[in-house]
C-alpha cells in the first residue's frame, strides 16, 4: 500500500458512493451518542426503528440517567446485546449529566470515560458529531483494510486505524470512513461480496489475479 494506491481506491469508491454519510438518524450530539452506542452487532436500519421511541421518552442525559433499566431494555430489546446496552445507556447518561453537565465531550480520552464508549464509538462522535478528523474502524473498515492491503490478514483494529491514518490525508479521514464503511456494508460484504461486478478487483487481496 502507498498513498497513490489509497487515493485510487477512494476515488473509485467515490464513483460508486457519491454522497457518503452516516445512516443513523439523530438531531443532536446526545442522540448521536446513544445511537452509536447501541449500533454494534446490529444494523443502522434496526437502530433507527427504536431510537425515535428512546429519544422521545428520554430526550436529555438527565432523563435517561433516571430511567428504569426494564423500560430502556423494553425499547431496545430487538437489538443485539440489548441487556448490556440498556445498562450502559443509563450509566453513560448519569456520567454525562453529573460529570459533563449534559455536554457530550469532544476529546477521545473524555469520551472513553463514558460507560459503553470505546475507541470506535468515541471516534464516530468526533468525526460525525464534531467534524474533528478521526478514523473510526468498525468490522467493515477492518475488513476493507485487509482486502485492499492497508494491512495484512493478522492486523488488529488498532493497526488498521493506524494504516488508514498513514495513507489517507487527515482532511479526508471523515469522508473516507463513510466511503469505506458503506462500500463494505453494501458491496464488499463479509459474506457474498459482489466481486463479479466490482470495479476495484485489481486492488483486492481476496481475488486471485
Amino acid at each position: 500500500m502507498n498513498q497513490v494506491c489509497s487515493n485510487e481506491i477512494l476515488n473509485e469508491i467515490r464513483k460508486i458512493i457519491p454522497n457518503p454519510k452516516c445512516e443513523l438518524k439523530y438531531s443532536n450530539l446526545f442522540e448521536l451518542l446513544c445511537a452509536v452506542m447501541i449500533s454494534s452487532q446490529t444494523t443502522d436500519k434496526r437502530v433507527n426503528q427504536v431510537t425515535p421511541t428512546l429519544f422521545l421518552k428520554y430526550p436529555t442525559p438527565q432523563a435517561l440517567s433516571m430511567a428504569k433499566y426494564e423500560e430502556v431494555y423494553e425499547i431496545i430489546q430487538s437489538l443485539g446485546f440489548a441487556k448490556m446496552k440498556a445498562k450502559n445507556l443509563i450509566a453513560m447518561a448519569n456520567r454525562l449529566h453529573t460529570v459533563y453537565k449534559d455536554e457530550v465531550p469532544k476529546t477521545l480520552e473524555e469520551l472513553q470515560t463514558l460507560n459503553g464508549v470505546g475507541r470506535k464509538t468515541a471516534s464516530v462522535i468526533l468525526a460525525e458529531g464534531y467534524k474533528i478528523p478521526a478514523m473510526p474502524v468498525d468490522t467493515h473498515l477492518e475488513r476493507m483494510a485487509k482486502r485492499f492491503g492497508y494491512t495484512d490478514e493478522t492486523a488488529t483494529v488498532v493497526e488498521a486505524e493506524a494504516a488508514y491514518r498513514k495513507y489517507i490525508p487527515e482532511e479526508e479521514w471523515i469522508e473516507a470512513h463513510h466511503l469505506l464503511l458503506l462500500f463494505g456494508r453494501y458491496y464488499c460484504k463479509a459474506l457474498h461480496p459482489a466481486c463479479d461486478s466490482c470495479t476495484l478487483k485489481k486492488y483486492c487481496n481476496k481475488i486471485d489475479k
